[in-house]
């Protein structure tokens, strides 16, 4: 979830929003609920492409050794070939020529088609006649053979030798052997091998499709933790080479383990145990409606906040990451998400709400009655912990001048300045609308979809030059008839009903009298006005979350535009600072959430 300043195109939010995805969870043989992370693909929701070479590396206290296989469709893991426990780190690659050395591109050890060294893992290799019903019975004859392996091709298991980086160096090796055939893999093979050396473990090709699976530790460690690019993960692993490329690097983990590597990275890692818990409870439940969200990149999440931040069971720093409070919030949540009637909700959240939410009709254009409980809500508990909030209060300085070039840097208002602009306020205080107005009589419009990333701004709570609007509610669709009067001809009112006609559904015309006046139903049916019940004409108007009140339009016009603004963030749903600001008063993780989502329950998936 992006915890911070989102920039989606709003398009694609609102797409989303009209879906809530209810694919079927993978359960494993534990029953537990699992989830894959995308870790490194072509998606632009991931900060790490695909990768020429993934390395792994445990450590004693987490477990040793790897097995390799395959994940099936529950996300059980199928074991084909495993290492003993001597081997710690390994490296995963494309079966291409790659050398194993310092790249200065990437700031690391690792293989890459760079020749940086005389260490090099080479495409050509020599396969010994015959294929082999069991791992085990391949594994003998390779441990017999220089540089021999095992090899999982199309099914079967083959045993190769050699990692030659030119075709030569092979046909020497059959001519030695007096044996073999020289082979190479498809553009979907991947071969694993001992980190800094050329000595191939296993390779795996199953043609399009096909996904290595990696379950490190052989030893039975009871909690395995592999370090991958500087973080620890929980679980296994997943690499395929979608359409033949480079590596797309998945974790496969289960649920719960997944949402520990949330809650801390998106809150603050030592925040109070019930804010946490409402985090944990809202990561969880954004996680089950996601489920096959990335699917054609092999993945149900992104691990970046255009998903939700995870960054798995911690890195080298012991101030970052996963706490004993923050684990405690996701086991004390254990299964638990937030739902609406019959349906998971979706649970947004951003860091900061400066005083109030907003409506999803609003923010991205979604519709409010098909998401009541999305509808925006006054927040009186975060103003408590300003002193500890960045984001309490910010302030955004243009010149005429300079808000002209920003603006037209990003294609607007070309060949004219700043005239002056409109700003529109919800009655909960946020700009729902920002009209920039040219000197050339043209006009741009913005709304809480893309005004943050236009404008700089952290958020749409903010008033510009101190220039404040008064709400106001919205206009009455139909005027209301009352037993003291009703209008004719739009504009006249009748006190009493003598002298007047109705015209009914089937084409007659009645004349009405008495005190009430009649309605013509849909049917046709002449029928006599009923006078409200007090219980109807006490009923709370707020309560229609369908209606959006709007104040009156300011405009601002002037050689200096001053943003003052509050909060950080899209503005939907939960506010973490005033989730925290809650559970300091005494509130419990249920009671936040259902103040942030009225009408919304949480319970067990």
């Amino acid at each position: 979830m992006r915890k911070y300043f989102r920039q989606i195109a709003a398009a694609l939010l609102s797409a989303a929003l009209f879906i809530v995805p209810c694919h079927a969870a993978a359960i494993n043989e534990q029953g537990e609920v699992m989830v894959r992370v995308g870790l490194a693909s072509s998606s632009d929701h991931n900060a790490m492409k695909e990768l020429t070479c993934a390395q792994l590396q445990n450590r004693t206290d987490f477990g040793t050794g790897y097995r390799f296989g395959y994940y099936d469709e529950n996300l059980n893991f199928q074991q084909l070939a495993c290492t003993d426990e001597s081997v710690t780190q390994i490296a995963i690659m494309k079966t291409q020529n790659l050398y194993y050395g310092y790249s200065s591109s990437q700031g690391r050890y690792t293989y890459t088609d760079e020749i940086t060294s005389d260490i090099g893992v080479g495409c050509y290799h020599v396969q010994i006649p015959g294929s082999y019903a069991t791992y085990e019975e391949a594994a003998l004859l390779a441990s017999t053979l220089e540089d021999g392996f095992v090899a999982w091709i199309d099914g079967t298991y083959q045993v190769r030798t050699g990692a030659f980086l030119q075709r030569e160096g092979a046909e020497e090796k059959v001519a030695v052997l007096g044996l073999g055939e020289i082979v190479g893999t498809s553009a979907y093979g991947i071969s694993v091998v001992e980190t800094g050396t050329d000595r191939v473990l296993f390779q795996f090709d199953n043609g399009a499709g096909s996904k290595l699976g990696i379950l490190p530790d052989v030893s039975g460690a009871e909690d395995v933790q592999t370090w991958f690019r500087g973080f620890k993960y929980r679980g296994g692993f997943n690499y395929e080479r979608i359409n033949g490329g480079n590596l797309t690097v998945v974790n496969v983990l289960p649920l719960e383990d997944y949402i520990k590597g949330v809650a801390p990275y998106e809150m603050g890692r030592n925040w109070p145990l019930e804010a946490l818990k409402t985090q944990a409870t809202c990561a969880r439940t954004y996680a089950m409606g996601r489920l096959n969200y990335h699917d054609a990149r092999g993945f149900d999440l992104c691990n970046s906040d255009n998903c939700q931040v995870y960054y798995g069971a911690g890195s080298e720093r012991a101030d970052y990451g996963p706490s004993e409070i923050s684990d405690q919030a996701v086991e004390e949540t254990a299964g638990q998400v937030v739902w609406y009637e019959e349906q998971l909700a979706e649970t947004y959240y951003s860091s900061s709400h400066g005083g109030a939410s907003e409506s999803v009709e609003y923010v991205w254009g979604s519709k409010l009655s098909k998401y009541p409980y999305l509808c925006g809500v006054e927040d009186p508990y975060e103003q408590s912990v300003a002193d500890v909030n960045p984001y309490a209060s910010w302030t955004l300085n243009y010149t005429s001048w300079e808000l002209t070039q920003r603006l037209q840097s990003k294609g607007y208002g070309v060949g004219t300045q700043v005239d002056h602009l409109a700003l529109t306020y919800s009655a909960l205080g946020n700009v729902v609308k920002m009209e920039v107005h040219w000197s050339n009589g043209q006009k741009n419009t913005f709304t809480p979809s893309n005004m943050r990333s236009i404008f700089g701004i952290k958020s749409i709570r903010f008033v510009i030059n101190d220039i404040k609007g008064e709400a106001q509610k919205p206009e009455e669709e139909e005027q209301e008839m009352t037993p003291d009067g009703f209008v004719v001809n739009e504009t006249e009112q009748a006190a009493v009903l003598e002298g007047m006609y109705v015209l009914s559904g089937g084409g007659v015309l009645e004349q009405m009298s008495g005190d009430l006046p009649y309605i013509v139903t849909a049917a046709g049916e002449i029928k006599q006005w009923e006078t409200p019940k007090e219980d109807d004409l006490n009923k709370d108007e707020s309560a229609d979350t369908t209606k959006n009140p709007v104040s009156t339009v300011v405009t601002v016009s002037d050689d200096i535009y001053m943003f003052a603004g509050s909060g950080w963030g899209h503005q939907l749903g939960m506010s973490q600072y005033g989730a925290n600001a809650m559970a300091k008063l005494g509130f419990r993780y249920d009671e936040i959430i259902t103040f942030y989502f009225p009408g919304t329950r949480v319970d067990s998936y």
